[in-house]
């Protein structure tokens, strides 16, 4: 039966999604969650079905009263909280307008975007919602006549394919999903935490986290639980929390108690530590102050001393405060991150697939320029596109056991959401002057601690005007992935890519395995002027010069020189070139008598060819290039392309891989 509020003949003509249907299909992906207890059993009602006056929203918008069902989502349920802090994102997310059950309009759909790999992107569906024994199974307001969450956990669902790829996540990446923005995430300091933690991720110190908590009201913050230790809580592995409150209380007894207030979004108490309702704690508070933060608490919510929350909470996730006009602040400072620029790219295996910088081939990465026109505090961030969902959820759960023991090979057996360990390095540089093996055989001015497999990574940095170089990277040569590179700052700012030469297979030809540089010169043939012929004429000394040096310090070099013209007709000249040593006495002066010499190497004779081209070793020192057409006076435009052997010293860098996924509700999602 339908409520008052619509009438029953009605009920067949409502809105029905066609592509995410009200079946098995859009609740389940493989049935290897907790959730394939539950195949067949789950109906779909619409909300004037299950309550009889149902609503968008609750009277109170701020309300943080998001309510986990038999979904193991928790990490979604608590990004929907910043949706609660900031009237914009609320509006793009759910725009206005929507529905009413009540409207005589009502059709059954409704409408909301999610942020996509740089694209705001609209979402459709209708409003039947899965249910058991007339109730929600999945996410609910706390208020169960309001509909907003339910039907935003629907949306989110339809991008991933299923309700089931929705169990476990990562918060942060559900805050740049609902927001656009960025979310920093955090290891909580222990002493009786591991070393290699610590090592693989960034420590917050508590009086970051103090000051970080100011912004408690303007963005979401999170805490998780990533694994079960001997202590007073029952809080289960792999979950998040929501932190709503911290109150800075009176010294007692020589020391200042701290208090956090946390909501788990089970909806029920699940915390037995000494501030528990009749813990111990609360004896060392006046019993008035005592009973009135023990009101304050609602369903699902517990007091927390600091102390406790360091010790027996894994990791803190804070969304970036977003501004009334729908701008980002940085989180150190609160600057507003005014100026923002992306750009896609993609890593190819055997052409921009480097690896990371224990690996030669890491200059053949990605590359971008970033200009920095004023003194700016810069976000740089870099988000992976996932591949399609090919999960086993208990598989995950053994390869997380057994990371420690297979490290970086254990890539291949990482299913997750087939995420690639990735980092980020920044170099400064000199636009016109830039050496780029020498620039990334330097330290970066800054990058990511390690290689870690998240679906996105981000550095922060102070820049003073200029140029930088950014270099994205996997941390396996040959690892497949598009990427998002995106720049948040506090000045003006412009980020380009630096585009590689065309691929040329006949360049590649004879040359070993290694690393290669390639130089691309331009020149042309001018009739009277540059024209001179084969050295079979006396003209042949105008012809065009191109200098090679070899350094001392690198010794003899293999370099292959290649001579491509240009005919707009296809009708060819024959072309050919010759390489000269030149005397220490002539390197600096204008003179070109030692072009009367007998050349070192000769590409002859002169070919009707496209281009020629010829392998040799060259000892240190000076060289020049002369490429020439048979005839003088032919003219044509050409260019040289010299590619040289690079001996790279090995970069002196130990990239490290982070840890796999430390995604929440993981297990144990529903311990009730």
């Amino acid at each position: 039966m339908l409520g008052d509020g619509v009438p029953s003949a009605t009920k067949e003509n409502l809105y029905k999604d066609p592509t995410f249907p009200a079946s098995d299909t859009s609740v389940f992906f493989n049935y290897s969650t907790p959730l394939s207890q539950f195949r067949g059993e789950i109906s779909w009602l619409r909300p004037q079905e299950i309550c009889s006056t149902p609503r968008l929203f609750s009277d109170s918008p701020q309300e943080v009263q998001v309510k986990q069902g038999i979904l193991g989502d928790c990490w979604f349920l608590c990004a929907c909280v910043a949706l609660q802090k900031s009237k914009y994102l609320l509006t793009k997310v759910i725009p206005p307008g929507q529905p009413s059950w009540t409207d005589e309009t009502y059709t059954g759909c409704f409408t909301c975007q999610i942020w996509q790999f740089g694209h705001w992107v609209e979402v459709t569906i209708d409003d039947r919602l899965p249910s058991l024994g007339g109730k929600l199974c999945f996410s609910q307001c706390q208020r169960e006549d309001v509909f907003w969450l339910p039907l935003l956990e629907k949306v989110y669902a339809k991008v991933h394919g299923s309700y089931e790829q929705l169990w476990a996540g990562q918060v942060a990446d559900a805050l740049v999903d609902l927001t656009g923005g960025l979310a920093e995430r955090w290891t909580l300091t222990d002493p009786g935490r591991s070393m290699e933690r610590e090592r693989t991720g960034r420590v917050l110190e508590k009086m970051v986290f103090r000051r970080l908590m100011n912004l408690k009201e303007r963005c979401m913050i999170s805490c998780s639980v990533l694994s079960s230790r001997q202590g007073a809580s029952e809080l289960g592995e792999f979950h998040a929390f929501i932190v709503i409150d911290m109150l800075h209380l009176s010294r007692v007894s020589g020391k200042e108690i701290i208090l956090l207030r946390i909501r788990n979004p089970w909806g029920r108490r699940c915390w037995k530590g000494h501030w528990r309702e009749g813990g111990q704690g609360w004896s060392q508070l006046d019993p008035v102050v005592a009973s009135e933060l023990l009101s304050q608490i609602q369903e699902g919510e517990f007091w927390v001393e600091e102390e406790e929350f360091f010790k027996e909470f894994d990791e803190i996730t804070i969304g970036f405060p977003v501004t009334e006009e729908g701008q980002f602040q940085s989180l150190y400072t609160e600057q507003v991150l005014s100026h923002t620029q992306h750009l896609c790219g993609s890593w190819v295996k055997g052409q921009s697939a480097g690896g990371c910088r224990n690996n030669s081939s890491f200059p053949i990465n990605p590359k971008f320029w970033l200009r920095i026109w004023e003194q700016s505090e810069v976000y740089i961030a870099l988000l992976q596109k996932p591949q399609k969902y090919s999960a086993d959820w208990a598989g995950r759960i053994q390869n997380l056991t057994h990371l420690a023991e297979e490290g970086p090979s254990l890539t291949e057996g990482i299913q997750g959401k087939n995420y690639q360990a990735v980092g980020l390095h920044v170099w400064k540089v000199e636009k016109k002057r830039f050496n780029l093996p020498k620039t990334l055989s330097a330290p970066p001015i800054v990058g990511t601690i390690c290689h870690s497999y998240d679906r996105e990574v981000h550095v922060r940095c102070d820049l003073a005007p200029g140029y930088y170089l950014i270099v994205p990277s996997t941390f396996l040569k040959d690892a497949e992935r598009d990427f998002l590179l995106r720049v948040f700052s506090t000045g003006r700012i412009c980020l380009s890519e630096i585009k590689p030469p065309p691929a040329d297979a006949a360049l590649c030809e004879e040359l070993s395995p290694g690393e290669w540089e390639t130089v691309q010169l331009q020149g042309c043939w001018k009739n009277g002027q540059s024209a001179g012929g084969s050295r079979n004429f006396h003209s042949f000394h105008t012809n065009p010069r191109f200098p090679l040096s070899i350094p001392l310090e690198t010794g003899e070099r293999n370099v292959k020189v290649t001579l491509r013209q240009h005919c707009q007709d296809s009708k060819f000249r024959p072309i050919g070139f010759h390489i000269f040593q030149v005397p220490n006495s002539s390197w600096k002066s204008h003179t070109s008598s030692f072009l009367h010499l007998e050349p070192l190497v000769s590409c002859v004779p002169h070919c009707y060819s496209q281009e020629v081209s010829q392998l040799c070793k060259l000892s240190a020192g000076n060289y020049v290039i002369v490429p020439s057409t048979y005839l003088p006076n032919t003219e044509g435009k050409f260019t040289v392309i010299i590619t040289t052997k690079i001996d790279r010293k090995c970069i002196q860098s130990q990239e490290t891989l982070g840890q796999v996924l430390q995604e929440v509700s993981f297990t144990a999602v529903m311990r009730r």
